[in-house]
């Protein structure tokens, strides 16, 4: 949100009183407290009267990491909620230096200046990450709304980029962007987003987040071209510094106060097809469906019911559709004979002819508007209400629908909506701010179904495919990123949201292979079923035709199958990567600065991807398959046949479609599995070790899961000239292949597994 007018001038019908100078400090253990005026006071103390005053605190909630709280009146109400941060009261090393004072967080200090104006600087090793200086701190009135709003700007330096916000269409570089922290039923080709997340990170190796779950307004070099502003509605703002200095680090951090995504099961790695949005279907269809992929040689995991399951104006009741579904626990069971698991579509919202309206209402268990009734609307389903999660009653009548679909054989759920979610004139059941909830809301819808599974399934299955989210909601994977159009500026479009969601925490994440509105021309097709199975998780589904590749033409089935099988091989390297980050916080699929964070290229690209720490891929975007895709230094090698290329320059390339750049990283060992018809396999047994370009006195630990992420088998790989010596607590059978290695001989040693 923007408060002046250029430069020099305030913008019409706002006040701003701006920290200026250090009044008073207060230093505990825990905390610095600086009393900051509003205007020069210069020890007069006859200047403080009649002058508003803003406190700022300084504290620590782990080792890297400084919160800081600006307040303007501490008497103001803040119903929740708040994030759910694992906040702790730690001691800060805090001393005086000069006429300055200095709050010490492990490598992460916070420097205030007390004299001379105002200025706070974050300082880690010896250099100013970033500072809030002059007009930097503030709290703005609305004069004509009669609104208050807590406000500071951050400095950025020359060359540094900011990333992240959740998934965000727009360009994957924001600097010079607006964004708001809000939820919304937008789509890609949209300045709305359904994973809106506050924070973000920088070139400069620290990221920022704002702990508020209202509509965070965000100036990214947009209005102050120098700073990042950020700001909310109310009279405090409270926001975490995370130093890194390593990006992953900075993720490792900001997951810890979130939390970590949990480990999904191997099996959902595997293909999903949908029966799409609005297209007409029933139990023969299904089945026409699942045979076809059988007998193209085409393995399929998971067969996902989109809502259509259920009748129509009845979303959501949980209650099959008799007309289409007459026997849905045998059809089920039928399903899961062929080897599948089934994903059906839920929602938040209760249609009023649906069955479980009446006794939503009758109990209680709706939201609520101010005046007692059920908060309604038509838009959407008719006369819908939505469950109110912070009734722990409601929670519990939910869950218990759910349950009952686990027990008749469904495996998961593709939790969809959660943010068209009301914030005026309503009430909670325990009296959550409308405003604050409305962001949060995906959370404790998410985490209600994410828990029920785990309840009913079992930890190691427990995944949903998961439509809207906000900080934390990594937590609870797979994310959903969907509602492309079927061509490839959307396409494109859907990767810059997937890596900016990535730059905050979201390890595990999808989209509609092929484009979600209209029918894409098989070429599309075939370039996105690359792209989408060089994906974390990988689904067919689109809105009102349907997506099995022989509707598109035969080419289509193949490169399905082949990308597919290719997969389901790479699994050992995949699973690995997803119990890291499960355990670290670093996505699976990443942007290339995570890696790369030094190579000033790598910091700008939004068409490639790596996926897992050691596999480069640069998705095509166009139909002859001209593509363009950068390396950084060193001997990098094709995956597909071994050519070496020589990074630190672009690359530009002609694919068909059975083929995209995929290439394996400079000193890497990736892991492929024997088996190409499942993802959900002993993946330590007759074991590929694919070794590239390894060069003489590296070494290489590799460790392979199984298939609840613990280690199953390690690999030491160290060379020494023209040997590579390998060293292994695995008895099963593997073979090593050596890639870019001429000369090099091979010698494998057995070790003890205790």
């Amino acid at each position: 949100m923007r408060f002046t007018d250029g430069y020099w001038m305030t913008r019409p019908g706002f006040e701003l009183l701006y920290a200026a100078e250090v009044y008073q400090v207060k230093a505990s253990a825990a905390a610095l407290t600086v009393l900051a005026a509003t205007r020069p006071v210069n020890g007069n103390k006859g200047a403080a009267l009649n002058m508003p005053a803003l406190e700022v605190s300084i504290t620590t909630p782990m080792e890297g990491v400084l919160c800081v709280e600006l307040t303007h009146w501490k008497g103001a109400p803040h119903r929740g909620p708040r994030f759910d941060i694992q906040r702790q009261a730690l001691p800060l090393d805090i001393r005086r230096e000069g006429d300055d004072w200095r709050a010490q967080s492990g490598a992460l200090g916070a420097r205030v200046r007390a004299k001379d104006g105002w200025q706070v600087d974050f300082i880690a090793e010896g250099r100013v990450l970033t500072s809030s200086g002059f007009r930097g701190m503030a709290r703005a009135w609305d004069k004509e709304a009669g609104k208050s709003y807590m406000v500071d700007s951050l400095a950025l330096d020359v060359g540094e980029w900011v990333y992240g916000l959740g998934e965000q269409f727009t360009p994957y570089l924001k600097n010079g962007q607006s964004v708001d922290i809000w939820n919304a039923d937008g789509g890609t080709s949209s300045e709305q987003a359904y994973k809106a997340v506050p924070f973000y990170m920088t070139s400069r190796g620290y990221g920022v987040l704002v702990d508020d779950t209202a509509d965070v307004s965000f100036e990214v070099a947009s209005e102050k071209v120098e700073r990042v502003q950020f700001s909310v509605p109310g009279e405090r703002l409270r926001y975490y510094l995370i130093y890194g200095p390593h990006p992953k680090q900075v993720l490792a951090r900001y997951t810890a106060l979130t939390g970590r995504p949990a480990l999904p099961p191997a099996w959902s790695f595997g293909l999903w097809l949908s029966t799409s949005f609005t297209t007409e279907y029933d139990e023969q269809t299904v089945t026409g469906f699942i045979d076809g992929m059988a007998a193209r040689d085409i393995p399929l995991s998971v067969f996902h019911f989109d809502c259509h399951w259920m009748r129509g104006l009845h979303w959501t009741d949980f209650v099959w559709d008799p007309a289409t579904f007459p026997d849905p626990r045998g059809m089920l069971r039928r399903y899961r004979e062929k080897g599948l698991k089934i994903c059906v579509w839920i929602n938040p919202y209760i249609a009023q002819a649906g069955d479980l309206f009446d006794e939503g209402m009758e109990k209680g268990y709706f939201i609520h508007r101010e005046d007692g009734g059920v908060w309604q609307t038509d838009l959407w389903q008719a006369g819908m209400a939505i469950v109110d999660f912070t009734n722990p009653a409601a929670c519990a009548w939910y869950a218990g629908h759910l349950e009952q679909l686990l027990d008749m054989g469904v495996d998961c759920f593709k939790t969809d909506f959660g943010e068209r979610i009301p914030v005026k004139g309503v009430r909670y059941f325990d009296g959550s701010d409308p405003l604050r909830m409305h962001n949060w809301y995906s959370f404790l819808y998410n985490r209600l179904v994410f828990d029920t599974i785990k309840k009913v399934r079992g930890e190691e299955e427990a995944v949903v495919f998961a439509r809207s989210a906000t900080a934390g909601g990594q937590r609870f994977p797979a994310h959903w990123g969907g509602d492309c159009s079927a061509n490839y500026p959307s396409m494109a479009e859907t990767l810059r949201g997937g890596l900016s969601l990535a730059h905050c925490g979201f390890a595990f994440w999808s989209h509609d292979i092929s484009g979600f509105e209209h029918t894409a021309p098989a070429h599309v097709y075939k370039r996105w079923a690359a792209f989408g199975l060089l994906s974390s998780h990988s689904r067919l589904h689109g809105s009102s035709s349907y997506r099995v590749p022989w509707l598109f033409d035969e080419e289509a089935v193949r490169v399905l199958r082949h990308f597919t099988r290719l997969k389901n091989r790479l699994m050992p390297y995949l699973y690995a990567a997803a119990v890291e980050a499960a355990q670290t916080g670093t996505p699976l699929l990443r942007p290339m600065v995570l890696e790369f964070p030094d190579d000033l290229t790598a910091q700008m690209l939004d068409r490639q991807y790596m996926l897992g720490g050691s596999l480069l891929a640069a998705p095509v975007f166009t139909e002859s398959g001209e593509v363009d895709y950068y390396l950084p230094e060193g001997l990098w090698t094709r995956f597909d046949d071994g050519t070496p290329v020589t990074g630190g320059a672009w690359q530009k390339e002609k694919h068909g479609f059975m083929s995209l750049p995929l290439l394996a990283r400079p000193g890497s060992v990736i892991p492929l599995g024997a088996v190409d018809s499942r993802p959900d396999y002993d993946y330590a047994d007759n074991l590929a070790l694919h070794v590239f370009a390894l060069e003489d006195g590296a070494e290489n630990t590799l460790t392979i899961p199984d298939l609840k992420g613990q280690p199953a088998a390690v690999f030491t790989l160290r060379r020494e000239g023209a040997l590579l010596r390998v060293r292994t607590d695995s008895a099963q059978p593997f073979d090593v292949i050596l890639h870019n290695m001429p000369g090099v001989a091979v010698e494998v040693t057995l070790v003890s597994q205790d």
